[in-house]
């Protein structure tokens, strides 16, 4: 056999090998992650610290039994400076395993809301009331995409 023929098939065999490795491995390179619910907030003028207070007492009250009950696995707030006057100053973030995590979350945690509103009709109240010192400018799901 002429060395330029042995060659040739050498050559062909290894590619063959690299195309049969690459379609093998037809997999994500990624895995899903948590799934964080990520609130746009915008304090109204002079009522930062207000709602802060509210964030750090019934807000992270909740907060935190829906992390004891296993309904969430974190939270946290972020401070932002606004680009514009229509910009969040505020986000509060909620991080949930995954996305089968938000079904039926409203029975899960209406009994803790009972625990700090007697009724519903309290609990839109306080809602109501926090519009006062809060806007909220949107939600926005985000996932986490764990690289291989």
């Amino acid at each position: 056999m002429k060395p330029h023929f042995l060659a040739a098939i050498a050559v062909a065999a290894l590619s063959t090998s690299v195309i049969s490795a690459a379609v093998a491995d037809d997999s994500k390179p990624y895995t899903d992650g948590p799934v964080s619910q990520v609130t746009s907030i915008r304090t109204k003028p002079g009522k930062f610290n207000a709602y802060m207070k509210w964030l750090d007492t019934v807000g992270k009250q909740l907060r935190d039994e829906e992390k004891k009950q296993g309904i969430i696995l974190d939270y946290a707030v972020y401070a932002v400076t606004p680009r514009t006057p229509q910009d969040p100053d505020l986000y509060v973030v909620v991080t949930y395993k995954n996305l089968a995590a938000l079904d039926g979350i409203e029975d899960r945690v209406e009994p803790l809301m009972k625990k700090l509103w007697a009724t519903r009709d309290e609990a839109d109240k306080a809602d109501a009331d926090r519009e006062s010192i809060r806007e909220i400018l949107g939600t926005q799901l985000i996932r986490r995409l764990d690289l291989k």
